[in-house]
């Protein structure tokens, strides 16, 4: 599936048409449809500053907190597409924490009644108990309530997310204590687990340059691909990292797809200044010692559901062979 966009990502045409009518075997509609869409093809090869060769790029938010899914969150999810379609994007990943009720609002009030010429992505980003925080996306229709239950070990997720097709990566890997893969004590104890990741995110809006820059050391020494995002929980935020695609995508499966094949992303964005960090100095130090208790007391309370439901979708199976696609 193709489709094209101008430079400020609006939707100009596409081959959905075109193949719906090849099956309807229409050859002269279709010899018509062919030619238009080249024609747009070619002039947009020419003029477009969003073209590179290759393919069309496309830029989407990954790292994206809706007030929908997030109690955090300043920024309603109508109101974060609109902010992204006036600074040129094409595409969000909403990841709230540990809940996909930011997705489900997209998609039981939203999807194809308004926004159509904009992609909304399910993702998620888990709190683990033991590696900070885990962006993850899954292919569509997977639904895996185990994601929503915080609390897993990182060695136990990326078995579950793998073994289900989805992909995963460290969000702001060089952050805040407890909440940041690189300042965790999982990665004190066995740091090459980050090999079994499938992307690093880079960049991230709200993280200072000497936390990006340490997890853009960590992506290329492992040769990672690398995501960015806004983690925006406040309008002004909204937009202010990306992600650059080499190719549009329509849905969850077509991303992972960019990301098994190891297809070169860029990252990037502006840094946001006025995170609540920053505001209130020395005190974050208590702020990020509270969410250890908040992160621990919820993993405890969710303990003995998650067990239970870890046995109707993550059974043990030693014969299975999880990773073997990850160590070919």
């Amino acid at each position: 599936m193709s489709i094209l966009y101008d430079a400020d990502g609006r939707y100009l045409c596409s081959m959905i048409g075109l193949e719906r009518k090849v099956k309807r075997k229409c050859p002269t509609v279709v010899r018509n449809e062919t030619k238009r869409y080249n024609k747009v093809r070619k002039i947009f090869r020419k003029s477009s500053a969003k073209f590179e060769k290759g393919g069309l790029r496309m830029k989407i938010d990954m790292h994206c907190h809706v007030k929908e899914g997030s109690i955090d969150s300043k920024v309603g999810l109508e109101e974060y597409i609109t902010i992204l379609k006036k600074h040129g994007f094409q595409g969000m990943v909403i990841t709230d924490h540990d809940t996909y009720n930011g997705y489900r609002y997209w998609k039981n009030n939203i999807k194809g009644k308004k926004h159509t010429d904009f992609v909304v992505l399910k993702g998620i980003e888990y709190d683990t108990r033991d590696a900070g925080h885990i962006l993850v996306i899954m292919p569509e229709g997977v639904k895996m309530r185990l994601l929503e239950m915080r609390g897993m070990p990182l060695a136990v997720l990326i078995d579950l997310v793998h073994r289900n097709g989805g992909v995963l990566g460290p969000a702001h890997p060089c952050g805040e204590k407890y909440m940041s893969f690189t300042n965790a004590r999982r990665f004190y104890q066995s740091p090459e687990i980050v090999k079994r990741f499938d992307f690093v995110e880079a960049f991230n809006s709200c993280e200072s340059p000497e936390s990006n820059a340490g997890a853009l050391k960590l992506a290329r020494k492992y040769g990672k691909l690398t995501t960015g995002g806004s983690d925006s929980h406040k309008p002004d935020c909204v937009g202010r990292g990306y992600t650059i695609l080499p190719e549009p995508v329509t849905c969850e499966t077509e991303l992972i797809s960019l990301i098994h094949k190891k297809t070169p992303l860029k990252a990037g964005g502006v840094l946001y200044e006025k995170t609540t960090k920053e505001k209130i100095g020395k005190v974050n130090k208590l702020l990020v010692y509270s969410f250890w208790v908040y992160n621990k007391s919820g993993e405890l309370i969710k303990r003995h559901g998650r067990n239970k439901k870890m046995e109707e979708e993550h059974p043990f199976d030693p014969i299975d062979p999880i990773e073997l696609y990850y160590h070919s």
